[in-house]
């Protein structure tokens, strides 16, 4: 078969995020967050993914995708597979990391194994802080059944009338404001939320019998499209969140096995579900949860906290850094987390915005941090002293809508020039330009980077962004800044591929001529996902007449690698550790002549086609030198990485005896050691 299924090979991303949370060698917090970031990526997955193909099977749809599967098919086999990873991290939680936890002094029990001084102290928590925001929704000839919101947590509740004998269904919503957990005896034990209010139900239903009370959770689908001839862009996204909230069908209900037969019927007739949408949780809902726990001041159970450095161009000079007396000198290529985004790209934001030679700030913002953060701060500053500052916030970030119309709404109060991108595409590049006027004349500066202008996200995700006063480049964001604001025609870069139009086939243009040369050619590429059919068959094309093909695809990946005379000279591998994967690199040949890119695009036909994206060229030989060193620890990796093998199925890549690389690790030191340069 020539191309695997994206939906299953997402799936297979996320097992991998188990299989840490089953590494007895993590630390113990660390396999616990790992729990919990399965079950959010699992959440987002049936929101949107599953949704999608629930529709599809609605709306009778027959169209295959290019791994052979009709939309009905697929959603089988996805909830197949999903509750088999399910019954995974439910397993692993229930017999391996809650019970280490409790070895280790922080014990998950449950109601009913706590101490009577222990539950008078949830007692009192459940009066003061519980007890005041619960709302008992009942259903009867008089009260319909309550709207269920998208991912809540709920009390499905059968109560019955001493006198009359009569029973009653009932649903008992947690607010979200609730913790998932609520700690007990000096934060030792941690009781799941849902059995504290059961055990006080009487507090809602005085005087009725309680028969029946257990836990649901729904899952609706979030994945609503604009219309494109919205003249007003943010009313049409607030519209949009308001029908997430209120209108998504449900695509999942997950319950627990204790859950009778006659209240689970109650619940799948009243949400319109057939049984191919429940999913039985042999242990707690939600262990997305698990944040606030990881949350501990443990240092013990964690990772050693790695504090990321600022590279020795951009090391303070009498208490400061002139970033433009330094990219002047050259361009300057930094790589977090190992690298400060706070002494790097926040600070020569902040070094524009106070200076008063700068005239102009341009910015997209995709996923950013809220209006207290530093680069809002400084952008807001810098439009209050009189620059031209323009902002291209992209309304469409998917989950980030409604914090970026937040944020949107503070810099059109500063007098920012805010504008939400182009009709159509989801302006998805990471650049930054600033203007400056010089004594020889007006110098553009930017950056480019493959992640997002996120502070909290620069700890936690690996990205690469460049530095440079190179006046192309800079004419060339300039350009492409004008095309996203106002009106133009496509401009012909000479450096930037640019999508919808440039990066397809500027990258096709590559591998060909990578692919004429052989077995001499070379092709290596890092990025997120591995999707689209045309870029994959270029790469079969490229394998077929010899090319090495080194690909490292951290999530969905529906090329098959080392199929005898399709794919035998391509290798795939992930790498899912401490950090994100989150940079795209694209190398075209090897040694000092190849040539490297690095930008936002991955290499799936919504990134390539529908959404605005920026690749830039690496051309500093000892920058381009510094990816190939990243690539190849990548490449040599025997802790973190896992191969593709040709069935489409995924493997952790064997230890050899002797021979043990951390890439993460040796990147961490690399950049330490950079720094202390002079």
């Amino acid at each position: 078969m020539r191309f695997g299924n994206r939906e299953l090979s997402w799936l297979d991303f996320n097992a991998r995020v188990l299989a840490l949370a089953e590494d007895p060698d993590q630390p113990l917090l660390e396999r616990a967050k790992f729990l919990a970031i399965f079950a959010s990526n699992l959440d987002e997955f049936f929101q949107v993914r599953v949704s999608g193909l629930q529709e599809q099977v609605d709306a009778r749809v027959r169209t295959r995708t290019p791994d052979g599967l009709d939309p009905a098919e697929q959603l089988q086999a996805v909830r197949g597979y999903a509750r088999e990873l399910v019954d995974r991290h439910a397993a692993v939680f229930r017999n391996e990391v809650a019970p280490a936890l409790e070895r280790a002094g922080i014990r998950f029990t449950r109601w009913d194994e706590l101490s009577l001084d222990e539950r008078a102290e949830l007692a009192e928590a459940f009066e003061a802080r519980i007890f005041p925001v619960l709302t008992p929704l009942a259903v009867d000839p008089s009260h319909p059944f309550p709207y269920i919101s998208n991912l809540s947590l709920n009390l499905a509740v059968l109560v019955r009338d001493p006198v009359r004998h009569e029973a009653r269904f009932a649903r008992v919503k947690v607010p979200p404001v609730l913790p998932r957990f609520v700690a007990v005896a000096d934060d030792t034990k941690f009781v799941p939320v849902d059995q504290v209010i059961a055990a006080h139900l009487d507090r809602l239903f005085p005087g009725m019998e309680i028969v029946h009370r257990h836990p649901f959770r729904v899952t609706r689908d979030t994945d609503f499209e604009l219309d494109d001839e919205d003249e007003d862009l943010l009313e049409a996204i607030e519209e949009v969140l308001h029908r997430r909230t209120k209108f998504g069908q449900v695509v999942r209900l997950e319950v627990e096995p204790s859950m009778p037969a006659e209240v689970l019927e109650v619940l799948a007739r009243e949400l319109e579900i057939d049984d191919d949408a429940v999913m039985v949780v042999d242990g707690p809902l939600d262990l997305s949860g698990l944040w606030s726990v990881h949350g501990l001041d443990r240092a013990d159970l964690k990772d050693q906290p790695w504090v990321p450095f600022t590279p020795a161009e951009l090391a303070p000079v009498d208490g400061r850094t002139d970033f433009f007396r330094v990219l002047r000198n050259g361009d300057v290529l930094v790589h977090h987390p190992y690298d400060s985004f706070a002494t790097s790209v926040e600070a020569f934001i902040q070094q524009a915005a106070a200076d008063p030679k700068v005239l102009a700030i341009k910015q997209t913002i995709y996923r950013s941090a809220g209006p207290e953060s530093a680069i809002v701060s400084a952008l807001t500053n810098a439009a209050r002293e009189g620059k031209q500052v323009v902002a291209l916030v992209e309304l469409k970030a998917r989950f980030d809508e409604e914090a970026n119309i937040e944020r949107a709404r503070v810099l059109e109060e500063a007098g920012v020039h805010v504008v939400y991108g182009l009709v159509g595409l989801k302006t998805h590049a990471k650049i930054l330009l600033v203007v400056r006027e010089e004594s020889d004349g007006i110098r553009r500066y930017c950056h480019l980077g493959t992640g997002n202008y996120n502070p909290k996200t620069a700890t936690l995700y690996e990205d690469f962004g460049l530095l440079t006063a190179d006046p192309v480049l800079g004419a060339e964001v300039a350009e492409l800044f004008n095309h996203l604001t106002g009106f133009s025609r496509a401009y012909e870069y000479r450096k930037l591929l640019v999508a919808p139009e440039g990066v397809r086939a500027g990258l096709i243009e590559r591998i060909r001529a990578q692919a004429v040369r052989g077995p001499e050619g070379r092709i290596t590429m890092k990025m997120n996902s591995l999707v689209d059919p045309g870029l994959i068959d270029e790469l079969y094309a490229a394998s077929s007449r010899g090319t090495p093909i080194d690909l490292v695809v951290r999530g969905i990946c529906c090329l098959r690698p080392g199929v005898p005379g399709l794919s035998d000279t391509i290798r795939v591998r992930s790498l899912i550790g401490r950090y994100l994967e989150h940079s795209r690199i694209f190398r075209f040949g090897s040694g000092p002549d190849a040539e490297v890119l690095i930008g936002s695009a991955d290499l799936m036909p919504r990134n390539l086609d529908r959404r605005v994206e920026a690749l830039v060229p690496v051309e500093d030989p000892a920058l381009r030198a510094r990816l190939d060193e990243v690539l190849a620890l990548v490449g040599a990796d025997t802790e973190l990485a896992w191969d593709l093998h040709p069935d489409g199925t995924w493997a952790r890549v064997p230890r050899i005896e002797g021979v043990r690389v951390d890439a993460q690790h040796e990147l961490f030191r690399l950049a330490a050691t950079r720094a202390q340069r002079t």
